[in-house]
């Protein structure tokens, strides 16, 4: 069967926003995602969007697995954050040798895969694998996951330890249910522990590979989205998680503001509430522009058969970063106008400013360490 083309995985993504948005509040109080939620992505093929066509994927790049985030996320961000890294991970897996795919996906093209790439975990050679364990934290999504991609230092004689990333059964993990948090508190992201587990060889490989985008598997699934460089175009799926819980916000703020008395006057009569809406919309709207142009740019560079340079990776990182900050930064100014109402737990908007300070707080989004990176390569290489 093809693929259902970008434009028609959009409207899926728009008929579900209110959805979400209706399931928000319990999303919220489950601390992960309805199981409706995964079925409504599942069945509207929006958790195939960078999987191996060879496993039931459409193999579609960043700008399109990003524009589907933009959209879910203005129902609900949690639930589109979610939606989010399953296809990201499909992504990463496909990179992965021949043979760790069809163990992931082989009896089941929908299986889920949940992660913790971080290098929490420690492993050792052993023969014809590694022994692996740890204890490893921001697992989103794991609840409804069937395997997981952790990261780990993996020790050999004689070498410094190197990060490598492991594909593991959940089966094998210990799940801890410790997600309390402030923001994005309903995408499950939970921790887990491994107890020394042996992984077969064929399943775990050079982080490097995952940063790159040069993983074994890209000599079999050739579409560019399995060589999406990890540390930088990949960042750009969570700046579009922010960009549209910042049009959601702002779509929330006007209702409420074009309703809201203060004191007996209409506060949507205030000079300074006018300005702040208008200035927020064109950063808002700005930001959107630039991640879009930014997405079309590498994606194009990638499918041309191209490959980003480091300068190159440092700014597509910094891209991502500035879409979030300029998105969050727009959010904050019309919050701090939205008056004491705003705060109450029945009211949207406290949700969606929290979940968008919550996206910004990624690493991948952290402004602060990316333009210095960027700004200095930069001025060193003489070229923007």
């Amino acid at each position: 069967m093809a693929a259902p083309r970008p434009e028609e995985l959009y409207r899926r993504a728009e008929a579900l926003v209110p959805v979400l948005a209706e399931r928000a509040p319990r999303c919220e109080a489950l601390r992960h995602c309805p199981p409706e939620t995964i079925e409504d992505l599942a069945r509207n093929g929006l958790l195939q969007i960078c999987r191996p066509a060879k496993y039931n994927g459409y193999e579609y790049g960043w700008d399109v697995l990003c524009e589907v985030n933009r959209i879910l996320a203005r129902g609900c961000a949690s639930q589109a954050w979610v939606a989010n890294v399953y296809n990201d991970h499909t992504q990463l897996v496909g990179a992965f040798l021949p043979e760790a795919q069809q163990e992931v996906w082989g009896a089941d093209p929908d299986m889920r895969i949940a992660a913790s790439i971080a290098p929490s975990g420690k492993a050792r050679r052993a023969p014809g694998g590694a022994i692996f364990g740890g204890h490893f934290s921001f697992s989103s999504g794991i609840d409804y996951a069937g395997w997981l991609l952790c990261g780990g230092l993996l020790e050999e004689e004689g070498k410094p330890p190197k990060w490598h990333d492991f594909l593991v059964p959940k089966s094998e993990a210990k799940i801890t249910d410790d997600w309390y948090v402030a923001g994005l508190t309903g995408t499950g992201s939970k921790s887990f522990v491994l107890e020394e587990v042996f992984i077969p060889a064929h399943r775990f490989q050079d982080h490097i590979h995952s940063d790159d985008g040069t993983g074994p598997g890209t000599t079999t699934n050739r579409a560019a989205v399995f060589r999406t460089p990890r540390a930088s175009v990949a960042a750009l799926g969570f700046a579009a998680l922010a960009v549209g819980a910042a049009e959601g916000f702002l779509t929330l703020y006007f209702d409420h503001t074009r309703a809201r008395r203060g004191r007996g006057i209409t506060v949507a009569d205030f000079g300074s509430t006018q300005m702040g809406l208008a200035k927020a919309t064109a950063e808002i709207e700005s930001a959107a522009a630039y991640l879009t142009a930014t997405l079309d740019h590498w994606v194009r560079l990638m499918e041309r058969g191209g490959s980003l340079s480091a300068q190159e990776k440092l700014k597509a990182r910094f891209q991502a970063a500035f879409s979030g900050r300029k998105s969050l930064d727009a959010v904050h100014a019309l919050f701090a106008a939205s008056g004491g109402h705003a705060l109450l737990d029945s009211n949207p908007l406290q949700r969606h400013w929290r979940d968008l300070m919550a996206i910004c707080t990624h690493r991948g989004l952290y402004l602060d360490e990316s333009a210095p990176a960027y700004g200095k390569s930069a001025l060193e290489s003489g070229a923007l």
